[in-house]
């Protein structure tokens, strides 16, 4: 069972840190294919960003059915 534990902002910081640096060993080297630079470039556009983006699909919305 998890037991909600409050984050401070040190502690919201600190995590962060830690995901940044891990994401500069991950991408050290030049991807290799564009598929892994796609990978890449989404996801360090997500953890440099601050801005919420919207979420898919909108709420009341499904999404696409493959026919």
């Amino acid at each position: 069972m998890k037991r909600f534990l409050s984050e401070s902002r040190r502690d919201d910081a600190e995590r962060t840190g830690r995901l940044l640096d891990a994401a500069d060993i991950a991408f050290t080297f030049e991807p290799v294919t564009d598929l892994a630079a796609d990978f890449e470039a989404v996801v360090m556009e997500g953890l440099l960003t601050d801005q919420a983006v919207p979420v898919y699909p909108p709420a009341g919305h499904t999404y696409p059915r493959k026919d």
